[in-house]
């Protein structure tokens, strides 16, 4: 399967709604917006991100989009973020893709954030040389509550 990383397409925003809407991927993640069916704060995310200093790229899988990656924040302080349809998972995508953005991303150090239960996100971070420095905890709106959560960082 060919990996490829571009800029995000005005066409790809309804398929990452649709994905950012789907119930497992929801509670999988945590850390997400407070209310992912509404459509204008989703929409109005976007605008700000695409707007931002973020380096925001779609995930296509043979020519699919199947996610979204992006490396954000102030300098020093910059994190990563990923997002692979669940249909997908299992297949190395979200591994690659974090590969890819890295490779146009050279700053370190970057962090990255992850439910500590999530053992499938925090291994792909480690396979791209991440490791936990803390263990903090958070409030996730997909799940309702305060959970574990783990910060990792990412120095060469």
């Amino acid at each position: 399967m060919e990996i490829v990383l571009r800029p995000v397409h005005d066409s790809d925003l309804p398929v990452f709604y649709r994905q950012l809407n789907d119930p497992e991927a929801l509670w999988t993640a945590a850390f997400t917006p407070e209310d992912p069916a509404d459509r204008s704060a989703f929409e109005d995310h976007w605008k700000r991100v695409r707007a931002s200093t973020a380096l925001v790229r779609t995930v296509l899988a043979d020519g699919d989009v199947v996610g979204h990656t992006a490396v954000y924040g102030d300098p020093g302080e910059r994190e990563v973020t990923y997002w692979v349809d669940r249909a997908y998972w299992g297949r190395g995508i979200a591994t690659a893709a974090l590969r890819a953005l890295l490779a146009e991303a050279p700053e370190r150090p970057l962090y990255a954030r992850a439910a500590a239960d999530n053992a499938r996100s925090l291994r792909v971070l480690e396979k791209c040389g991440f490791r936990v420095t803390e263990h903090a905890s958070g409030f996730a709106p997909a799940r309702g509550e305060e959970i574990p959560e783990a910060v990792l960082r990412l120095d060469a």
